[in-house]
């Protein structure tokens, strides 16, 4: 997880702001049950005499330290243009009272309200507020804004989803993730333990310590109770009823990001939202990776002032969805560009969108349906090493390889040359019949760019439980031999393919480390003909690209001054060992140490993930995740060293989870979790 800013490889301009600013520290927002959150507030040095609308940011990721130099880039902006930037330590996290006992729970967004109430009250306060955020910050953003709190006037929500089940790192088409599920609960089990710095709450801080290592639970646990799409995921979705959403939303995402469907449904569902998609990976669009990044400080204070303060900035005029059409590009696992242009669509669904059907003949595609041939599909337990990260975050190697080597492991299909340049904007859907020998089983549909030259490039991918064919909430045992007609959403794309190139699609029933194997080896059988295609969203014509505005270069606040202490570190090995029959995936980030010199706070975190399956056996799958994290000022240092695992059997999954506390290397607590939970169709 990488949350410092990237200030040495961006192009920002430190800006002189219209109005003087100041920053307050160390605020603590009382609660109703008694428990206090912890905030940072900058704003304009009149604002009591001259109230200002305000901006909440509501995470569990320390104000203090880890996002204290993002923080520094954009809260400072705001105020420094007419704005009261809050960023609140969610209930459990930093310097806030009590423990986190999971994501996005009634008591987060009910704590919001109490925030959002006591802004209101504040004397530099108009009374409006807006909220924003990326990922966790776009989550409650969204699930805040459906509580219908009367000051909360508008939000912008980035790399986030409506849905809690579809789109986020446990599960994808009824599948578990098996590279994110129990990384992200490992980083959260690892983060959540951190302690209170004693600077600010004084010596209470160990046994809050203490008290958060033994009694904040491994999420995981209750991600895994939980494999369909039941009331504990459906908490949270906005899209159980969009209504509840009667503000504008702001919803902004990247290509390269892991949350980008949403975008396009809260556009089709939700009365006054804006889409804004570019090339960008997790992450803020004016540091995001690859270029160009855009002046979004800018754009989000035409948002604001547009809803905050009634100046009519002419964003409303601008198309509804913004999208950045990337250039065909050959594979790399890291790109520092993705040349293209920006497009606009006035609505979503748009009229320039037409439905192209490509169906699958033996090897090929074709615009015309084949006869009936039935095709079978074995499993390769290792097909998908080359598939990058889940969720990118702009680090090196995070991206797709050359998929020639996947494609070996799975069965393709290849167009003719394309005889025009064409683009593609929107969600492909595969279309398909099939049957399985096994009671559970899934399908990995893969759409490429294949180059005249032969390299292939991931464009889009998807999958589904088949046991979820109708339903991710009742989901059902599949028959041996039985045939079943079902669609795969595909992420959405957009996408330019030139002339001469070819499309080329591939299907297999794995798709290592993305999802957890079936429990036994599975052969697929695709039945070709009327039923089984993909459909592909065309692009036709500029619609209203002339509308779409010219993006500034990007904007900061000064952005904060850190000491390195460690230098940061990156790779990312696929280790084959031909005589143990095993393939291994490590995935190594050290995020470094830092100090910085406001507060004398260093902070570093290292993160190990290793994934490891033997061919032909879905059950030696293993996911282990190790972290160590520090935190200390001077004399004072802590440091916290976790490991996640996870197995499965046939029928349990086995999780271990296992956490040791240090101070002055001094091992203060631990605690191992162990706990098996049953397979649910998966």
């Amino acid at each position: 997880m990488v949350f410092n800013i990237q200030e040495s490889n961006k192009r920002q301009t430190k800006v002189h702001f219209p109005r003087d600013i100041e920053k307050h520290e160390h605020i603590f927002i009382p609660m109703s049950d008694g428990k206090k959150l912890a905030a940072t507030l900058w704003m304009p040095t009149d604002a009591e005499n001259n109230p200002v609308p305000a901006l909440l940011e509501y995470l569990p990721y320390r104000k203090n330290d880890f996002t204290a130099i993002r923080d520094s880039a954009r809260h400072p902006y705001f105020a420094g243009h007419g704005y009261a930037s809050i960023r609140v330590d969610i209930r459990g996290a930093g310097d806030s009272d009590d423990i986190l006992l999971d994501e996005y729970l009634k008591q987060e967004q009910d704590d919001a309200l109490e925030i959002l109430d006591w802004i209101a009250k504040q004397p530099w306060s108009t009374g409006k507020i807006g909220m924003f955020g990326k990922s966790w910050g776009g989550f409650n953003s969204l699930q805040v804004a459906a509580r219908q709190h009367p000051a909360l006037k508008t939000i912008i929500t980035l790399c986030s989803t409506d849905d809690r089940y579809r789109d986020d790192v446990h599960y994808r088409g009824g599948n578990i993730l098996a590279s994110d599920m129990l990384w992200w609960a490992s980083t959260m089990f690892a983060y959540n333990a951190r302690p209170q710095d004693p600077e600010v709450v004084g010596d209470r801080w160990r046994d809050n310590w203490i008290n958060r290592i033994e009694n904040t639970p491994p999420f995981v646990e209750e991600w895994l109770r939980h494999q369909r799409r039941d009331d504990y995921w459906k908490h949270g979705s906005i899209c159980e009823d969009y209504t509840d959403v009667n503000i504008p939303v702001f919803a902004v995402g990247g290509w390269q990001d892991a949350y980008t469907d949403p975008i396009f449904r809260m556009l089709e569902h939700l009365p006054h939202a804006k889409g804004l998609i570019g090339p960008w990976a997790h992450e803020y669009p004016e540091v995001a990776t690859p270029e160009p990044a855009i002046g979004f400080l800018q754009e989000a204070l035409r948002w604001w002032d547009y809803w905050l303060k009634d100046i009519d900035t002419g964003i409303m005029d601008e198309p509804k969805l913004t999208a950045w059409i990337q250039k065909s590009e050959k594979p790399a696992v890291s790109y520092d560009e993705r040349p293209g242009r920006w497009i606009g669509e006035m609505a979503w669904p748009a009229p320039s969108i037409d439905n192209q059907k490509n169906y699958l003949h033996e090897q090929k595609l074709a615009f015309e349906p084949p006869s009936e041939t039935a095709l079978s599909i074995p499993s390769v337990q290792e097909h998908g090493l080359y598939a990058g990260t889940f969720c990118p975050f702009g680090q090196p190697g995070d991206l797709p390889a050359d998929q020639r080597l996947e494609n070996g492991k799975a069965i393709t299909f290849v167009s003719d040359p394309i005889i025009e340049t064409t683009d593609y904007l929107g969600e492909p859907v595969f279309h398909g019949r099939v049957s399985v020998d096994q009671e559970n089983a899934m399908i990995v549909v893969r759409l490429m760019d294949k180059a005249p030259s032969g390299e292939s490039t991931l464009i889009s991918w998807g999958m589904l439980n088949l046991n979820h064919y109708q339903s991710h909430e009742y989901p059902v045992a599949l028959e041996s031999g039985k045939r079943y007609d079902i669609a795969v959403k595909l992420n959405a794309l957009g996408q330019q393919i030139p002339a001469g190139h070819r499309l080329e699609v591939a299907l297999s029933p794995t798709y290592w480390t993305k999802a957890w194997p079936s429990p036994k080896p599975v052969n697929l059988t695709l039945y070709t003909g009327e039923h089984t295609y993909i459909e592909l969203p065309v692009r036709n014509g500029d619609g209203v690209d002339q509308k779409v505005a010219n993006f500034d270069l990007p904007e900061t606040a000064e952005i904060m001054k850190r000491e390195i202490l460690r230098e940061e570190k990156r790779s990312y090995d696929i280790i084959h060992q031909p005589i143990q029959s095993t393939w291994k995936v490590v995935d190594y980030s050290d995020e470094g140490r830092r100090r910085l010199p406001t507060n004398g706070l260093e902070y570093g975190s290292i993160n190990k993930n290793t994934y490891t399956i033997r061919e032909n056996d879905p059950l030696t799958a293993k996911a282990q995740c190790e972290w160590e994290l520090t935190v200390g000022r001077g004399d004072w240092q802590t440091k916290l060293v976790t490991y996640s695992e996870m197995t499965a059997d046939l029928n349990h999954f086995h999780l271990v989870n296992t956490i040791t506390a240090y101070e002055h290397e001094q091992e203060v607590t631990t605690k191992t979790w162990k706990t098996t939970i049953a397979r649910d169709f998966n």
